[in-house]
């Protein structure tokens, strides 16, 4: 004959089963497996009913924080996946790790500051953009990825069809947009004052992180103008960190070739 379960048991059971219900309610899964891992710790422990609930709560947290940042990284159309962490500073030793330490943080982008990142092919501009880019994804901004020319291709068919002012709306809902690789293509000068518009819409209002080959007094000839190229620095350096990458490409460090003909010693941010 078959034992009838005792009442804690039973009242183990049922309790359980109101945890499965009411973590499919508040539609947080993990909420019902960490009670369950936790409980035994919790009473070998001595925890608190409070300690108990925060170290339960915590975990679902936590995991949902890393779900949301895993869905901005993969929303924000980054080439390929790069950390700050992976980031050869001993390639750029002019660059202080204390400067990269704090922009890792992201709190430049809380105060709509902007991050411009000048300097030679190779010199890794776009490592540390993207790398940035996951920092801020992982603290909660929403962030896009997109050259410079992809950023025009962009405001030019939002402009075609007369959503322009919307499709700028938008953009600046995005806590940072990163800018890959102005000037390596000139610009004709409905194309360069579209990228204005983008400039000024986020003007004090949203981050931009800008790589570049050029250093500014060069991109009034990016720009065909150089009254709109003056403006549009103008804007991006009020509220800006600008750091110059020096050196040969890091990617031909073993192939033998010394210097790159854009590589020239006038890049700096002067």
């Amino acid at each position: 004959m078959a034992t009838k379960p005792t009442t804690s048991a039973a009242v183990a059971k049922e309790t359980a089963k109101q945890i499965e219900y009411l973590s499919r309610a508040l539609k947080a899964p993990r909420i019902r497996e960490a009670a369950a891992r936790l409980a035994d710790q919790a009473r070998d422990a001595s925890w608190t009913h409070e300690e108990y609930l925060a170290a339960v709560l915590s975990r679902e947290v936590s995991a949902r924080e890393g779900s949301g940042a895993e869905l901005r990284i993969r929303a924000a159309g980054f080439p390929g996946r790069k950390s700050l962490e992976d980031f050869n500073l001993d390639h750029q030793p002019a660059l202080k790790r204390d400067t990269i330490a704090h922009l890792g943080t992201a709190t430049f982008i809380d105060a709509a500051q902007n991050l411009v990142l000048l300097g030679p092919p190779g010199t890794g501009k776009t490592h540390l953009a993207i790398g940035l880019g996951i920092r801020a994804a992982h603290v909660g901004h929403r962030v896009l990825f997109a050259t410079a020319t992809e950023w025009v291709t962009r405001l030019q068919s939002a402009h075609t069809t007369g959503r322009l002012s919307h499709e700028l709306a938008r953009l600046r809902r995005y806590g940072l947009i990163v800018v890959d690789e102005v000037g390596y293509i000139p610009f004709e000068q409905d194309a360069a004052n579209l990228f204005f518009q983008l400039v000024t819409s986020r003007y004090e209002h949203a981050s931009l992180i800008l790589t570049s080959n050029l250093p500014f007094a060069r991109w009034g000839d990016v720009f065909g103008d150089q009254v709109v190229a003056a403006a549009m620095i103008d804007r991006i350096v009020h509220h800006a960190d600008v750091l110059t990458l020096k050196g040969s490409s890091y990617r031909l460090k073993d192939s033998g070739i010394d210097t790159l003909p854009s590589a020239r010693a006038e890049n700096t941010a002067q």
